[in-house]
């Protein structure tokens, strides 16, 4: 199966550019952050995924910043169509999605 052409935008000069700005404006992975951890940042993760849509792909309040561990395990697995697992606090009860994750949800459940 060929690769979407969006794919191919993570290539380009742009997209460095535009990656590296956004790290260095925030470089502390946010998921880390709320689990009360400091963890740099490597990845500009979209919180609601763009699946080719341009303006979103290049839409910086649509970044995230991620630490590969989440990047490549929660937000994957909600880009992929499925659910992000939902942490667990300290006193045994779930932890509030943020805003993103929760809208993000709610988009997914509305285009089925």
């Amino acid at each position: 199966m060929a690769q979407p052409e969006y794919k191919s935008w993570y290539k380009t000069a742009r997209w460095q550019k535009h990656r590296a700005h956004h790290l260095a404006l925030n470089p502390l992975c946010v998921m880390c952050a709320k689990e009360n951890r400091v963890t740099p940042a490597r990845v500009a993760d979209h919180t609601v995924p763009h699946r080719g849509d341009e303006t979103l792909f290049w839409d910086g309040e649509n970044l995230q910043p991620l630490c590969f561990t989440h990047h490549n395990s929660d937000a994957q697995r909600a880009e992929r169509g499925g659910r992000y697992r939902r942490q667990v606090g300290v006193d045994g009860w779930a932890v509030e999605l943020s805003p993103e994750m929760a809208e993000s949800e709610r988009l997914k459940k509305t285009s089925r």
